[in-house]
């Protein structure tokens, strides 16, 4: 697995790269050719605490958990224990879902800006939408730890929402 460690206010030093890189190839035997993934790894300081936010876009889903803990590496431990959690929650339906080999249908993440105090815009996000069914879309969702998603129904070929309800539910916003 290739390792992009960053850090935001904060020098990444080596054993901070090494023991990062210890940990998340314990992700290893969930996925198929992990010498082709990458993981990005940012680290945020804080006041005293080390916020750490993992992403790991795969072919058929992304992988992306987040942790704020005083110290950094107890911080990379619980994140690795929270992706390994999400990977066996949703082993058997990954496992037994068909999804088409040739259409990825993650979001592809290209900028972010920092949260502020006021009520404005605090974040933003360009995605490019990729296709795919209602019941691939509520898989991703769940595996991001969101309570919607943004996606190109592949029935319609239109923008469609799907959402979690407050009754455990999903419901479903489709675009004319």
């Amino acid at each position: 697995m290739n390792i992009s460690l960053r850090g935001d206010r904060l020098e990444i030093t080596d054993s901070m790269k090494a023991y990062a890189k210890e940990k998340l190839q314990k992700l290893e035997k969930y996925i198929e050719q992990p010498e082709k993934v990458d993981a990005n790894i940012l680290v945020k300081v804080r006041n005293h605490s080390h916020k750490i936010e993992v992403t790991i876009p795969l072919k058929k889903f992304i992988l992306r958990a987040e942790e704020e803990q005083e110290d950094f590496y107890a911080a990379i431990d619980v994140v690795v224990d929270k992706l390994e959690r999400q990977i066996r929650k949703n082993k058997t339906r990954l496992g037994a879902k068909k999804i088409k080999e040739a259409k990825e249908f993650a979001f592809d993440y290209l900028a972010t800006v920092e949260e502020d105090e006021e009520q404005k815009i605090v974040k933003r996000k360009k995605i490019t939408v990729k296709p795919m069914d209602e019941e691939e879309a509520i898989l991703q969702m769940e595996l991001l730890g969101h309570q919607f998603y943004l996606f190109k129904n592949v029935d319609t070929n239109s923008p469609t929402l799907v959402y979690k309800r407050t009754d455990g539910n999903y419901g479903i916003i489709e675009t004319e």
